[in-house]
């Protein structure tokens, strides 16, 4: 009886930690909404986030003769591929892969490292916000 007892209660903890794990996470909408309250508390002129700028920020060459594209790729649907290193890279759009910009730590995480990288500097928020706009736009 008390093994039982022991039984079902590990297996409502891991239930109970599963449904946890999908309750915290995040959609590329949400990630944005934050992004736009950054932007917004950053910028009073704000004005919001635009495809356009976003499609021409992830294409032009920067600081480092890098783009957003330059590893993955002028279709952000498709797979990519790290110049330096060669690892492939999944499809960046959420329409090609559900878990981009569904965890805001993993966002900043990434936004942060890649800008430095193609622009020796961080993203603004009003460049991660138009980027991902952009990226929400792609379809696979």
């Amino acid at each position: 009886m008390i093994r039982t007892i022991h039984v079902f209660i590990l297996v409502f903890v891991a239930v109970a930690g599963l449904a946890s794990l999908s309750a915290s996470a995040q959609t590329p909408d949400e990630i944005l909404t934050a992004i736009k309250t950054e932007a917004k508390n950053s910028n009073a002129t704000f004005k919001g986030f635009s495809a356009e700028r976003g499609a021409t920020f992830f294409k032009q060459k920067h600081a480092n003769e890098l783009s957003c594209a330059s590893c993955h790729t002028d279709n952000p649907a498709a797979t990519g591929k790290h110049t330096k290193t060669g690892k492939i890279i999944k499809a960046l759009a959420p329409a090609a892969n559900a878990e981009r910009f569904t965890d805001s730590a993993k966002v900043e995480k990434w936004f942060k490292r890649n800008c430095n990288d193609v622009l020796d500097r961080i993203c603004t928020p009003q460049e991660k916000g138009d980027v991902i706009t952009y990226l929400l736009t792609v379809k696979s």
